[in-house]
């Protein structure tokens, strides 16, 4: 059974041209080359805001390192407590908003429906401030059960000063999908990833200085969050503005699509379920039938395996509303030269990551955790090889929802749920530790297939672009053999770092003509040796 068709989905070839959305506006000759700048304004703009992710969470390591050298460990593990619970009310009082609201928001000001963009905002917002305020009341009203019965009594003042943050951080998140559709990746840029992280260092910075308790942290976090808001609210209000979007705003009238959006992200919190299960599952039954210490030798590389993702996360931002306006145009070649193009570029600037954390495992294991987790070596080449699988096809369950399979979505959610599951049962009795590895990987590559299978079956894109094998090949060839001969040979850790570092960069060179990297950064051409970079 094929995907089903929800409302705002492209018409099938014996389907009239309409759309419940809004108007659907006639090719033009220069359609092709406009999406193909758009793609080129994308990875420009997420490789931006890449350099922005890692310079952040190099500040926030800085941040955690400080906090942690300078709290006693009791108020430490307070304060994270707290956090974690303002982290997970922070998903929850977003409603799954978050994840269509971009897509909505560019379709609805691609066809210059601004009643319903104004209330696509409106809700969101609106949302979120109504479901935070009932949250900080409920844990307000709420302290004396948290602090007693809970046994939490020294995290309870931290939460209800630290409970402010799920909404501030939830409204900071909606202001930045705002941004991606309305702004310049500079502006996130600098708000998100340099502000931000800059806020948090200075409270920390005084927090030392300043011989303060715990408190004045928690206090220092909230206060940066509002200040953030502040400040994103005037970048929204000056973009809004210089695009001519208030006055468009002040002369119509507000519609709230509230059905049209629900339905399609309500679904789309089976997502989340995944990854849930990906995370939960497996420790959970790990530690029934192997005990704790399997699960912390399992658990323990999940965070290096999780750099993969970091350039997937990324570019996921300014994807959405791009994918969504080439959508909304009935550009299908436009979204798939997106998509692949993006795909490739990820794959290439991943591979770094990917050979230090799959080919190289042993080595980082062994420097990061100890002789004590050198089994952990092969858990982390295993999860390494299922998360840059996932980042190398690109934003194919992102592409799914943009087009509005989302039936077919929430099947394979479901599915890849059960499977994991099914495979712990099956494969960590037996095997412990490494069993609860192969089935994380194998769900991750099982989800993915299913994900590039509903391309083709809901939008049209090939499940695979045979002009770009030689990418992927290339990369396959140097992951193999770097791990070949790091395994078989066993060369002295520098070489091994070495031969990683003059791979990755034969990757780049051998694919700079798929990557088109002269014509998306034509700037760098200027710089010495740039034709060995770029090419021709």
């Amino acid at each position: 059974m094929g995907p089903q068709a929800t409302p705002g989905e492209p018409p099938g070839p014996d389907e009239p041209a309409t759309d419940p959305i809004g108007p659907t506006p006639e090719p033009t000759a220069d359609r092709p080359s406009k999406a193909h700048r758009e793609t080129t304004s994308q990875i420009r703009g997420s490789s931006l805001l890449l350099v922005g992710r890692t310079l952040s969470m190099a500040v926030n390591f800085l941040v955690q390192i400080l906090i942690v050298r300078y709290l006693t460990k009791e108020d430490y593990g307070a304060f994270a407590y707290a956090l974690s619970i303002a982290a997970l009310g922070q998903t929850l009082i977003t409603f799954g908003l978050d994840r269509g609201a971009s897509r909505f928001m560019s379709i609805y000001d691609e066809h210059e429906d601004y009643g319903r963009l104004m209330g696509t905002i409106a809700m969101v917002l609106g949302t979120i401030i109504a479901l935070g305020a009932v949250l900080v009341v409920g844990v307000y009203l709420l302290q004396g059960w948290i602090a007693g019965s809970m046994g939490l009594a020294e995290a309870a003042p931290l939460l209800l000063i630290l409970i402010l943050l799920a909404p501030i951080q939830a409204i900071d998140d909606a202001l930045t999908g705002l941004l991606s559709v309305f702004a310049s990746p500079r502006s996130i840029f600098l708000r998100k990833y340099i502000v931000g992280p800059g806020l948090r260092l200075l409270v920390v910075l005084l927090l030392i200085f300043g011989h303060s308790g715990v408190e004045f942290l928690a206090i220092g976090y909230v206060a940066a969050g509002a200040f953030g808001i502040v400040l994103y609210a005037v970048i929204l209000w000056q973009v809004l503005g210089r695009r001519g979007l208030l006055d468009r705003f002040r002369q119509t009238r507000m519609q709230i699509p509230a059905r049209e959006i629900l339905v399609f992200t309500v679904p789309l919190l089976t997502t989340d379920l995944v990854y849930v299960f990906l995370n939960t599952s497996d420790a959970i039954i790990l530690e029934h039938f192997s005990g704790l210490e399997a699960v912390g030798a399992w658990r323990v590389v999940q965070p290096a395996a999780g750099l993969n993702t970091l350039v997937i996360s990324s570019f996921t931002l300014l994807f959405t509303p791009i994918a969504a306006r080439l959508y909304a145009r009935k550009d299908m070649e436009g979204v798939k030269d997106l998509y692949w193009r993006t795909a490739i570029w990820m794959a290439v600037m991943s591979f770094p990551l990917f050979a230090l954390t799959f080919s190289l495992a042993h080595v980082l294991t062994l420097a990061l955790y100890g002789p004590r987790y050198e089994d952990s070596a092969t858990y982390l080449a295993l999860l390494s090889f299922g998360y840059y699988f996932n980042t190398a096809l690109g934003f194919n369950g992102l592409t799914l929802r943009i087009f509005g399979v989302i039936r077919y979505v929430v099947i394979i959610n479901l599915l890849a749920a059960a499977t994991n599951v099914a495979l712990n049962l099956y494969l960590i009795p037996r095997y412990g530790a490494l069993g609860a590895a192969v089935g994380t990987t194998l769900t991750l590559v099982i989800h993915n297939l299913l994900k590039q299978a509903g391309l083709r079956l809901g939008t049209g894109i090939s499940i695979f672009e045979r002009q770009h094998l030689r990418v992927y090949l290339i990369i396959a060839v140097a992951a193999a053999g770097l791990f070949a001969i790091n395994t078989v040979v066993s060369p002295p850790v520098i070489v091994q770092i070495g031969l990683a570092a003059i791979a990755s960069l034969a990757v780049l060179l051998l694919n700079r003509g798929s990557l088109q990297m002269a014509q998306t950064f034509p700037e760098f051409r200027k710089l010495p040796f740039s034709r060995f970079f770029f090419g021709d």
